[in-house]
Formats: structure tokens, C-alpha cells, sequence
């Protein structure tokens, strides 16, 4: 009986030091690849993580693998973002998405070209962008967003927001709040009259696709 119990014991701790290694290595990829970019070695990775590059194999058969499991933890922490904010009270949740979305997206700078266009992800994706839409009508309904504002300009907001951080890696981590400020100033009800209208649905899927074959 001691045996089987010692036996036990120790498959828990090797599987608690696999899961340890794992997440290790995937920390380590969003560090790296936030400050070198996707083309980093992942000999770099291993190091960082504190782990041999025999072990990230064993996790991660590709680099490709790992790259897609961080992306895929990335979506998750957007969903996990979008569903806490239903609570907010008074409207604010949809404020309170965005400017979550931009401090995930400003803390994982390396997988941006990634994170809209892997089909492995594709349920967390439309469930983020329901949520997203239900926001907006709260918020509309409770006065602090215009009207004609639609789930297009929302998406076209995101997809600045990623430029910005992707373009400002290295030299600032906050400049991307100044500019989603800009944007949330114009959405509000007191702004002027747009005159030019929103773009359609059809146009933002047509440039999904786009995306997708970048």
C-alpha cells in the first residue's frame, strides 16, 4: 500500500511539474515575443523560461504549437475581460472592454498578427464579439454612447488600437489609452453629426478575409 501510495504521489508531482513547465514556457513566449517580435529563436524561449529546449518540445512540438496555444490564451483572457464587463453597472461595460482590450493587446505585442486570423480559435472569437455588440446596445441605452454608432466602428476601433501597438513597441506602453480616449470622445451622444456613414457588414468580413491571408 505504501507503495502504490509513493507511486501515486509522484505521477501527481511529475504532472504539476509538467503543467509548471508549460505555463512557464508559455510566459516566456509572451515576454519574448512582445520585445523581439514572432521570428525569435525558440531556443530564447527555453532559456527565458528557465527550461531545456528537449522540454518546450515535449510541450510544444512546433513552434508554430506554441505560438497558437499562447494566441489561444490571449482570446481567453478577451472573453474572460468581455463577460466580467457585462456587470458593470450604468453602461460602462462597454468602456470598460475596450480599454481592458487595449491593456492585453499593449501586453501582447509579439502575437498581434496572430490573434484575429487563427481558425483554432474561431468560437472564442464570435463570442467576444457577441458580447462586445450587447455592450454597445447597453451602453446606448443608458445614454453614453451615440446612436448611429455601430459594432463596425467597434471593430474598426480594435483593429487601430492593435496598429497603435504594434507600432509603438519599444518606445511607449500607454500611448494606445490617449488614443482610445480620442475615440470614445467621438462616440459619445453630445459629439457633432457624422455625415459620413458606418461601414457595412459585408466590408468588415471582406477585410477579415484579408486579414486571414496576411
Amino acid at each position: 500500500m505504501r507503495s502504490d501510495v509513493s507511486v501515486q504521489e509522484t505521477g501527481k508531482a511529475l504532472r504539476r511539474d509538467a503543467a509548471e513547465n508549460r505555463q512557464r514556457l508559455l510566459d516566456a513566449a509572451a515576454t519574448v515575443f512582445s520585445a523581439r517580435g514572432l521570428d525569435v529563436g525558440v531556443d530564447e524561449i527555453a532559456r527565458v523560461a528557465g527550461v531545456g529546449v528537449g522540454t518546450l518540445y515535449r510541450r510544444f512540438p512546433t513552434k508554430d504549437a506554441l505560438i497558437s496555444e499562447l494566441v489561444r490564451q490571449v482570446l481567453e483572457d478577451f472573453v474572460a475581460l468581455a463577460r466580467e464587463a457585462r456587470s458593470a453597472p450604468e453602461g460602462e461595460g462597454l468602456e470598460q472592454l475596450l480599454y481592458g482590450s487595449g491593456a492585453i493587446l499593449a501586453s501582447n505585442r509579439g502575437c498581434l498578427s496572430r490573434m484575429w486570423n487563427d481558425d483554432e480559435t474561431t468560437v472564442l472569437k464570435n463570442e467576444y464579439r457577441r458580447i462586445l455588440i450587447e455592450l454597445l446596445a447597453q451602453a446606448k441605452r443608458h445614454g453614453r454612447i451615440r446612436e448611429d454608432a455601430t459594432d463596425a466602428d467597434l471593430e474598426l476601433i480594435l483593429w487601430s488600437l492593435r496598429g497603435v501597438v504594434a507600432t509603438t513597441r519599444g518606445v511607449t506602453d500607454t500611448g494606445w489609452r490617449r488614443i482610445l480616449a480620442v475615440m470614445i470622445a467621438g462616440l459619445r451622444p453630445g459629439a457633432e453629426t457624422l455625415e459620413v456613414p458606418p461601414m457595412s457588414s459585408e466590408h468588415v468580413a471582406h477585410i477579415k478575409e484579408l486579414l486571414d491571408t496576411r
